[in-house]
């Protein structure tokens, strides 16, 4: 194989006396650069959207929540608090009260979600997501509101001209006698504007616990969730197990990725999907270097037979050509990881390309992409450059 690699690597550096062979080895050559730089560009590129889109949940999502099983709402005894927080791995926990009213102001109306918090509500997420006044206080009537909500009912923070309202069923049976009788209300001031993503910004309103109890009608043992923080190096399975053992069966604990399984599914099919259009593209430019290597081992048939006279068989020879088609992709490919690699830094560091005015298209530089590419690229050129080396056998070499 010495042999072989020693005549391929002189093949693949030396002019032809055909222009021809020279162009169609520098257009293949250059469709395995462009190709295996445009992959990695994409993966690069979709990355960064992945982590932009995930940017959010990460925020906001904790690492566990707990949620009733069969219906909306359960239990959290003391017991179970004292037994929660001496869990190996957890951090910290907050209790939540949440579910869907009707938000009213003025003359109009509109549908949200309303989040109910303790006073352990993870202060990180609070600084990063209040974005205008200041956030509620556990004892007074107030909202923090989302700003696609301020911005459709038409009020800010500490608008006293203003009358907010929140609705809710009332729990129970029996004939309803009147819209009053139907449900309670709270009139509550909002405090503050939060900014997550513009689905909670015009969905979601946070207030205290004890409000949120008052208008759902709940106890105050009663819960629709707790979120739980744990330790980066805590044994994420242990932890669950041990707090399964404090609930038992009444519970469902899911992680972030549970808790997002849509938007992680449909991430994952398009990051697939996006691969596998670039792969099909990279099949149709490495025709090429077939294309190439026939006309290298035509414009070489005078040099193959030589090659044959002097003792080397048609399986050497044949090696020869697949050796050359193996350089042009390893070499091709590992230019264009170079090219794609400087273009994502600049972009990383310089930012020229924009989705907005003020937001950089977001890229990530990784290990897992480059040997993605480069794999792809040294499979695909590999399986090539073998179907273009059967070529040999059809050539004559006892003439």
């Amino acid at each position: 194989m010495n042999f072989s690699f020693y005549i391929a690597r002189r093949y693949l550096f030396t002019r032809s006396k055909s222009k021809a062979i020279n162009y169609i080895t520098l257009i293949a050559s250059l469709g395995i650069i462009i190709g295996t730089c445009a992959l990695f560009i994409v993966l690069s590129g979709f990355s960064g959207l992945k982590a932009f889109s995930l940017e959010f949940t990460n925020l906001t999502d904790p690492d566990l929540k707990l949620l009733p099983k069969k219906s909306k709402s359960f239990i959290f005894t003391q017991q179970q608090k004292d037994k929660l927080s001496n869990i190996e791995g957890v951090v910290s926990y907050s209790a939540i009260v949440e579910d869907n009213i009707l938000m009213n102001c003025e003359d109009r109306y509109m549908p949200v979600t309303l989040k109910g918090i303790d006073g352990t509500y993870p202060k990180n997420i609070i600084e990063s997501i209040l974005t205008y006044g200041d956030w509620l206080e556990a004892d007074l009537p107030q909202i923090v509101s989302g700003w696609g909500i301020t911005n459709t009912l038409g009020f800010s923070t500490y608008d006293i001209t203003k009358t907010i309202r929140l609705y809710a069923p009332r729990p129970g049976t029996g004939q309803i006698l009147s819209v009053r009788d139907a449900f309670k209300s709270l009139k509550v001031i909002n405090v503050g504007i939060f900014q997550i993503n513009d689905e909670l910004n015009n969905s979601m309103v946070f207030t205290s616990i004890d409000n949120a109890r008052y208008l759902l009608g709940l106890s105050n043992t009663s819960l629709s969730s707790i979120e739980i923080e744990i330790e980066e190096a805590a044994d994420i399975n242990q932890v669950k197990t041990n707090i399964e053992s404090i609930f038992g069966n009444r519970i469902v604990i899911k992680n972030r990725v549970q808790l997002n399984e849509s938007l992680y599914k449909m991430l994952n099919t398009e990051q697939l999907a996006v691969y596998l259009i670039f792969t099909l593209i990279l099949i149709i430019a490495l025709f090429n270097i077939v294309g190439s290597i026939v006309m290298m081992i035509l414009d070489k048939k005078d040099n193959i037979k030589t090659l044959f006279s002097v003792g080397a068989n048609k399986t050497a020879i044949q090696n020869i050509f697949f050796a050359q088609g193996l350089l042009m992709t390893v070499f091709g490919g590992f230019l264009g990881i170079l090219l794609g690699v400087f273009i994502i830094a600049v972009q990383l560091y310089f930012q020229p390309v924009l989705i907005t005015p003020t937001l950089p298209y977001p890229v990530i530089l990784s290990w897992e992409n480059v040997i993605i590419s480069f794999f792809t690229i040294l499979i695909l050129g590999t399986i090539a450059s073998r179907l273009a080396s059967l070529s040999v056998k059809k050539i004559n070499l006892t003439d």
